[in-house]
């Protein structure tokens, strides 16, 4: 009996581990900072420091039919969600991969919605892809993610619980 047949039995119920990630660049730690703090700016309500993390070119809602041009066209649009007129945004990076000044991140989102007294939670993921300027600051200059779907308590916790406060290997 050929050795292959005595092993395909075995591999369909072997469980398959997942490689381990690779270890964050030094790049890859910095866009993961930046995105964290973009996600502070906003939980801080703070206008200008959310509009220092987008590039003057940058296109938000990227992937959706009408995007949002242009760091002025975007700050307007998301100054609701900056003030936190009736919603709460939060999110942060759980991988970012870089390649010279280009960055890309993606992570877990949830958007809590408040209208008549009733608050939606609705989770979510998001994609970043950051660009480094000649001063070396990252900047965001393409933002979208995907659409969400509604979150109960634990679902929220097991979010927050989950926030990384800093980059999580290098």
């Amino acid at each position: 009996m050929p050795l292959a047949s005595l092993l395909v039995p075995l591999l369909a119920v072997a469980p398959v581990a997942a490689p381990a990630p690779a270890p964050f660049s030094a790049d890859e730690c910095a866009v993961f900072a930046r995105e964290l703090s973009f996600a502070k700016s906003v939980a801080d309500h703070d206008a200008a420091a959310f509009a220092s993390h987008v590039a003057p070119d940058a296109a938000f809602a990227a992937g959706s039919p009408r995007p949002q041009r242009g760091r002025d066209t975007i700050v307007r649009a998301w100054t609701p969600i900056i003030r936190g007129d009736g919603i709460r945004l939060e999110w942060y990076p759980v991988r970012t991969t870089a390649v010279g000044d280009i960055a890309w991140s993606t992570g877990p989102a949830l958007a809590e919605e408040t209208k008549d007294g009733v608050t939606q939670s609705r989770l979510s993921s998001f994609q970043s892809v950051w660009r480094r300027g000649a001063d070396g600051q990252w900047q965001v200059v393409f933002d979208g993610g995907t659409p969400g779907r509604d979150a109960d308590a634990a679902a929220i916790a097991a979010f927050r619980a989950a926030r990384p406060t800093a980059c999580p290997s290098r």
